[in-house]
């Protein structure tokens, strides 16, 4: 036996190599094939091997491996083309190829880690995986979503072994959901490394049965893993920490841990005087598990926990540790301009940050488990989650997705609802209904801390279909004359419901009028689909119906894919309250408006409209003051009140200068906000998101790009094509303008700015030092910025 703590996680993102294409490796007949690109081993000859085949021949191919690091979407780096034919995925998946890729990385070990455990482990790949590990197929794995893992001890190479090689084939012919979805391993891997006698994967299951002011009760559960061939008699020591690192409770239990088997430890403590996780206050503590054999530590385990109650009530909503909170929340996919889905962590946070900056509190992972990245941010920063499972499947592979989802988020203090399922065409039928029964009680089973949901779009109030989950999802519920949800909640006043998909609002940034050629619509709102409502129709019927619990609009930002009304040349949606690059559309303003507190005040459209002068245009302000007086040129329009669920309207005869609205309260003004006539284009602005990044080969950087006139001022019709000059610390990771129906690549120096603005993604080396950025662009001045690289 080992001793002595041996529990080490490594990125394994570094140093891959891809290749672009398919190779066939057929199924070997017997096990440890050598040579070939499966392998690092020396090519061998014999009758024995070919009759167990082999793929040798593979090394002979002059195979063209590109070098890169992971995460990886090689799906965006395609050419945009709408033809099936020509290997393209159809609108839905933002008419760009699939195809099957190959990953391979090399590796080696020191003799000594040999004896001990050794699991790979993949966050998510986009496609059908298969892995094989020095020449021995490993396994398969179907499910972009949810990670899954390999131990790999017995046929690693230790020491004067030999070199490892680990390949992935990524088949990402096939989709499984009707959005865009990348290809690739767009998540991170991890090389764990653990003692034979451990904490199991997941092993930790922390709750908060009794929270109060005065003390909270934390009971933890803790599977401990034994790969030895004896019982062993073991001792469990576990401390929890504050938020500081100071230690404020630690116990520790005995027990006989079987062999090849799992044990399970229980354990109370009392918490004095908690600090409770809040959206506001997200306090969060950290239980260590260290795991003790003859006096000798041979694992340890720390796992990240907050002490909180929820409750849902039919009447009144939603409580967070005893108060009424509204749930102001999102649904999001998970690509981003310039990347597609393999976003580095440092995105990720943007996005969120992005979303609390609206003034949202929650956020909806559509349609799938998130990234687990993104539920440690959400816990960190105060975001409450519906964590949702991929589809509504009791398959032995269906229940395995469940129930890895389940074990690997449970506590995470930031979900507050397992939502299984999403607009299933079995919904209200009986056999869904026995289906979803079963995925219910799978997860009441893993964990009966939170209720189960459905988003259903139809079939609410039949089969008892939604008798079987605690929360009824109502997608559309605004559907029909008196509110489909509103009606139900007159006939089952029990029913606990929430507003899972709300508005669908199809809107194009500093677009003012529909293009059915361009592919775009208009901000005021003039072509949602049939579906689809308003946000101040979704937000007005919540704030008026507490019952409804929350709202989850749909979508925090644009998506690749799916695109709505138009296809072609459309390649994104529309629905997006941001762009896909994050630059805020004007119903960004309108949820800040009615999510947030603080004073603002927001008008629209631009005031750039040549040959319009003397015609009426409308002009609509969000504003959460009292009043709102517009002017123009310094001439007052007229003041009004505000309607926090609504807008406000003017019509104003255009005539080019300064069109201010003011907010007032009290009759003072408190916020205030100006559109002005801009100029013709004439300098590049750039604003980065931060100055300065971390050394780790992965921190990115969004810099917004602006085109400015003369006086500074933005130019809101500029499409001028910009080239981006990165040279240091760092290189230019992807571009984008939030334009859906633009058609270049993602990975050039090159953008158009789309009506003003486009922006580049600056990714950290592994080295610390500066970063010089430069845009250019004929005939405009040009822009740069310095950002700082330092060591972590």
């Amino acid at each position: 036996m080992r001793t002595g703590t041996v529990r080490t996680k490594v990125k394994f993102d570094e140093n891959w190599g891809f290749y672009k294409g398919e190779l066939q490796i057929p199924y070997a007949v017997k096990g440890g094939m050598t040579g070939g690109i499966t392998d690092t081993g020396a090519l061998r000859e014999g009758e024995w091997l070919d009759i167990a085949f082999n793929d040798k021949g593979m090394g002979e191919q002059q195979l063209e491996w590109t070098a890169l690091s992971l995460p990886h979407d090689w799906c965006v780096e395609q050419q945009y083309v709408p033809d099936e034919m020509l290997g393209a995925r159809d609108g839905s998946h933002g008419y760009l190829p699939g195809g099957t890729g190959f990953y391979r990385k090399t590796f080696e070990l020191p003799a000594d880690a040999a004896g001990s455990k050794w699991t790979v482990r993949f966050d998510g790949v986009s496609g059908t995986s298969t892995v094989w590990v020095n020449g021995h197929l490993i396994g398969s794995h179907h499910g972009g979503y949810i990670g899954f893992s390999y131990d790999l001890s017995d046929v690693l190479r230790y020491g004067g072994e030999g070199s490892n090689v680990i390949l992935v084939k990524v088949d990402a012919s096939e989709c499984e959901g009707w959005w865009y979805e990348g290809c690739g391993i767009y998540r991170h891997v991890w090389l764990e490394n653990t003692d034979r006698l451990h904490v199991a994967e997941y092993g930790t299951y922390i709750t908060t049965p009794e929270v109060a002011k005065e003390q909270a009760v934390v009971n933890i559960r803790t599977r401990l893993r034994n790969d030895y061939t004896e019982c062993l008699p073991v001792s469990l020591r576990t401390v929890i920490y504050d938020a500081d690192g100071m230690q404020i409770c630690a116990h520790s239990a005995d027990a006989f841990a079987d062999w090849h088997a799992e044990t399970e430890i229980e354990q109370s403590f009392e918490v004095k005087q908690p600090m409770l996780w809040d959206t506001e206050s997200p306090y969060l503590y950290k239980a260590e598990s260290t795991v003790i054999y003859e006096g000798k530590e041979l694992d340890r385990y720390d796992t990240v926990f907050g002490v909180r109650s929820i409750r849902f009530d039919a009447e009144e909503g939603f409580f967070l540790n005893g108060e009424p909170r509204l749930i102001k929340g999102t649904c999001n996919h998970q690509d981003f301009a310039g990347v597609g889905v393999a976003l580095p962590d440092s995105l990720i946070e943007y996005k969120l940050r992005l979303l609390q900056e609206m003034g949202s509190n929650a956020y909806r992972s559509a349609h799938h488990p998130p990234t687990p990245e993104l539920l440690d941010m959400c816990d960190r920063m105060g975001i409450l989650v519906m964590d949702e499972n991929r589809k509504l499947d009791s398959s032995p592979d269906g229940l395995s997705q469940l129930e890895r989802m389940l074990y690997r988020d449970r506590n995470h203090p930031c979900v507050i609802i397992w939502n299984l399922e999403n607009e299933e065409v079995l919904e209200g039928t009986v056999t869904g209904a026995r289906i979803l029964k079963t995925l219910a009680d799978r997860t009441r089973r893993i964990d009966p801390t939170r209720p189960t949901s459905a988003a259903m779009n139809h079939g609410w109030n039949e089969n008892g279909y939604n008798d079987v989950v605690e929360i009824t999802g109502y997608n559309y519920g605004h559907r029909d004359t008196h509110n489909i949800d509103i009606r139900d909640h007159g006939l089952y006043p029990e029913r606990l419901m929430i507003g899972s998909e709300c508005a669908s609002y199809t809107a194009t940034r500093g677009i003012y009028e529909d293009d059915p050629i361009k592919g775009y619509c208009s901000e005021y709102g003039t072509n949602i689909p049939s579906w689809g409502c308003t946000p101040q129709q979704a937000w007005s019927d919540l704030v008026n119906h507490r019952f409804l619990t929350g709202v989850f609009m749909w979508t925090g930002f644009d998506y690749r894919g799916e695109p709505t009304p138009y296809l072609w040349p459309c390649i994104n949606s529309h629905f997006g309250l941001m762009d896909t690059c994050g630059f805020p559309k004007d119903s960004y303003y309108y949820m800040q408006a009615v999510w947030k507190d603080e004073p603002m005040v927001h008008v629209l459209p631009h005031w750039n409209w040549p040959g319009s002068e003397g015609k009426p245009v409308e002009v609509r302000v969000f504003s959460n003051t009292e009043t709102v007086e517009l002017s123009l040129n310094g001439r007052s329009l007229g003041e009004q009140q505000a309607d926090r669920t609504g807008y406000l309207s003017w019509e104003v005869i255009y005539k080019p200068g300064e069109l201010k609205a003011t907010g007032k309260r009290g009759g003072l003004a408190i916020a205030e906000k100006a559109v002005v006539t801009a100029g013709q284009p004439y300098q590049i602005a750039l604003f980065p998101d931060r100055l300065e990044g971390r050394a780790d080969g992965c921190d990115t950087i969004p810099v917004r790009v602006a085109v400015l006139d003369k006086q500074g001022y933005v130019v809101p019709a500029a499409d001028n094509e910009i080239r981006f000059e990165v040279s240091g610390a760092g290189g230019l990771l992807g571009v984008g303008n939030g334009n859906p129906s633009s058609h270049e690549p993602d990975k050039s120096p090159l953008r158009r700015a789309f009506n003003g603005w486009c922006l580049a993604l600056i990714q950290a080396s592994a080295e610390a030092g500066s970063i010089q950025v430069r845009a250019v662009s004929t005939g405009l001045a040009s822009a740069e910025v310095v950002l700082q690289v330092t060591a972590e």
